[in-house]
């Protein structure tokens, strides 16, 4: 467990692994949930309270920064085990737990144990425990609308305090707090989380919105009103008989004069939805004039592909892009088809009218470092010396961009952010010069530099996995989508493929109550109606996914979507394909229709069918997460190609979905 689920998803302070490899989860269960200890999720127990799963308790437990011997208060002890973790690096660990019962139950287990360093109080955890103050770290496993003062107030000077907060009980962002000074304290947002709510005179006066949440999620018959619901979307709907024979001129009507088409997905390994985004792709060129294809992959691997169908640069027989975890994202046979069709296309028309394949994403470091000083080495050497000089400070962690993130957020590194802007404004500074060498290579290159600095940002946030990481790369790929259609010129159109969470309207998800945004959202703002954004879903079939990060690529049966799902009401529907148009349908996207908020699914790079509802469900409303909808009630897998893998490259990390 402590290697798959937790070493292995980023949490690196040996201290908490060996603490983690060292306390029996199973002992702090009910014996019949007990052959589901080493399972990486939450888990009930007494007082409709949970045990929080394995990642999170070491993902908090490393936040604390500790050290060894320190003092720690703990707040929320429930069945005892992430106190007895504690126990395991602390000298003593003062717990709190409002509950009577989960307190004497948690005392009598920890006491049997061993942990004698664990001292358990059954009291207001919101109070904190005075008497034993200042304490070095506190950590609170559960949620509260702010961090109570109590608890700040016994935090010793230069201690920290972990704790979820938020103003929806449903949802909040985990929080380090540190005492700089008596009165002064630094607060960082470092992760978004769901914790039970801090009830307590400084907390939550009752958990009554999270009572309500299981009964929205339970699994029962459809109502009447859904029934006439299902019938409603299924006369709505425009089938078709497969994606060759699809007729999409209503489509393409409805598209309209949009400048942006944002084709979505609800996985990452669906044949069904590649194939006709590219059939969608092919009709948007030939008979709406889009001039540029940009894909949720990384710009220097999508350069590779743009010389390739643009007949730049690299002969035909070439293709070295894409070749780093999740290699079938993108290295698919699917994918090898479009790539095909756009450079016979390009054969046919002029050099100025060839259609373009971009890159949107920001995780190539090294590649990115490496064709700036490519390009610089050929235009002006004298700059080239000197952004090695400052791109010297990223060297020693191109290849693991992520260890940097974690040395420079604990201390132990400084920071390169100077350095990598100095960078880019030295390169923009001469844009007219180097522009009017070759504009196409120095947008390769600018662009370039401009990943190079918000990728540096980028792995100094994300390794506590918070909506600034997610916020980050999603305008970043806005920015570089703006940079294009500039460049392009302002007649020009794109196409965009990325997953739905990227390209549905963030602000109809519940992604808006943790404050993420994403590209969806950015264009909709900027551009209104002109921006087009198109979901993908499916019932069931197989998917490419992996079950842990750099793991193997599996075929994995998808689950049946969940009753309360829209998957599950367009399965109602009977039909196996179809695509809805849902931009001013008030007839059937109202709050009683397709507008009221339901689940909705969604599989990334990697699937736990395990945990499938806490894993891959989020709420949304439809209709304005989306203008349209397509539909395939069955998909299979993508067929990967083969690849060799290349040695010495740095992996990527996409958070989410």
């Amino acid at each position: 467990m402590v290697r798959r689920d937790i070493a292995a998803r980023g949490v690196r302070d040996e201290l908490v692994l060996d603490a983690m490899r060292k306390v029996p989860r199973e002992l702090f269960l009910p014996e019949k949930l007990r052959e589901f200890a080493y399972e990486d999720s939450p888990l009930p127990i007494a007082g409709e309270q949970t045990i929080s799963q394995p990642y999170i308790v070491a993902f908090m437990l490393e936040a604390l920064m500790l050290e060894g011997g320190e003092k720690v208060l703990e707040i929320g002890t429930g069945s005892g085990y992430a106190a007895a973790v504690l126990s395991e690096i602390a000298s003593h660990v003062y717990s709190i737990e409002r509950l009577g019962r989960l307190a004497d139950q948690a005392a009598e287990t920890l006491a049997d144990l061993g942990y004698d360093n664990v001292h358990v109080r059954h009291s207001d955890g919101t109070r904190g425990w005075p008497e034993h103050a200042p304490y070095d770290a506190i950590v609170v496993a559960a949620g509260g609308p702010q961090v109570p003062d109590s608890l700040k107030q016994q935090l010793k000077v230069g201690g920290r305090l972990v704790m979820p907060v938020g103003t929806d009980q449903r949802s909040q962002e985990l929080v380090r707090v540190t005492r700089v000074a008596p009165v002064d304290y630094r607060s960082e947002d470092i992760a978004d989380v769901r914790f039970v709510p801090l009830i307590g005179a400084e907390g939550w006066s009752s958990a009554e919105g999270v009572a309500r949440a299981p009964a929205r999620r339970a699994l029962r018959p459809a109502s009447s009103e859904e029934d006439v619901l299902v019938r409603d979307l299924a006369d709505a709907a425009d089938t078709f008989p497969s994606i060759e024979a699809a007729d999409l001129h209503p489509l393409l009507a409805r598209i309209g004069s949009a400048r942006i088409v944002l084709l979505g997905e609800a996985t990452h390994g669906s044949s069904e939805f590649y194939r006709m985004r590219a059939r969608i792709t092919r009709d948007l060129v030939l008979h709406k004039g889009f001039r540029f294809i940009a894909v949720e992959a990384d710009w220097p691997d999508a350069a590779r592909v743009d010389h390739y169908v643009r007949h730049f640069q690299y002969p035909p027989s070439e293709w070295t892009a894409f070749a780093r975890f999740p290699t079938w994202m993108w290295r698919n046979t699917e994918m090898r088809d479009v790539v095909s069709w756009l450079r016979k296309h390009n054969g046919t028309v002029e050099r100025d009218q060839r259609v373009a394949f971009h890159g949107l994403d920001l995780y190539s470091l090294y590649d990115s470092i490496r064709s700036v000083l490519n390009y610089l080495d050929e235009v002006d050497p004298q700059s080239a010396r000197v952004a090695r000089e400052r791109y010297g400070c990223l060297t020693p962690w191109q290849r693991d961009p992520a260890t940097y993130g974690h040395a420079a957020l604990t201390g132990t590194y400084p920071t390169c952010e100077a350095a990598v802007v100095h960078a880019l404004t030295d390169l923009l500074a001469k844009r007219r010069v180097y522009a009017e060498h070759d504009g196409e290579r120095f947008l390769d290159a600018e662009q370039n530099a401009r990943l190079v600095a918000d990728a540096e940002r980028y792995y100094r946030i994300m390794y506590y996995g918070s909506r600034a990481s997610w916020n980050l790369r999603d305008s970043h790929m806005f920015e570089t989508l703006q940079n294009l259609l500039a460049f392009h010129g302002p007649a020009s159109k794109a196409v965009v493929w990325a997953h739905n969470s990227h390209v549905g309207n963030a602000a109809a998800t519940e992604m808006a109550a943790r404050g993420e945004h994403n590209i969806g959202q950015l264009c909709r703002q900027a551009f209104g109606d002109e921006a087009y954004l198109v979901g993908f879903g499916t019932h069931g079939g197989t998917v490419a996914a992996a079950s842990e990060w750099d793991g193997a690529m599996e075929v994995k049966n998808v689950r049946p979507s969940l009753p309360g799902s829209y998957e599950r009401l367009c399965h109602a529907t009977g039909h196996a394909r179809f695509m809805l148009g849902l931009r001013g349908r008030d007839d059937l996207c109202d709050v009683k229709g397709l507008g009221k908020q339901r689940l909705e699914r969604a599989i990334g790079v990697i699937y736990r069918p395990e945990s499938e509802m806490a894993s891959h469900y989020f709420r949304a409303s439809l209709p304005q997460q989306f203008d349209e909808y397509i539909w395939f009630d069955e998909t299979c897998a993508v067929t990967p190609l083969e690849t060799t893998e290349i040695e010495g490259l740095p992996d990527t990390y996409p958070f989410g979905v």
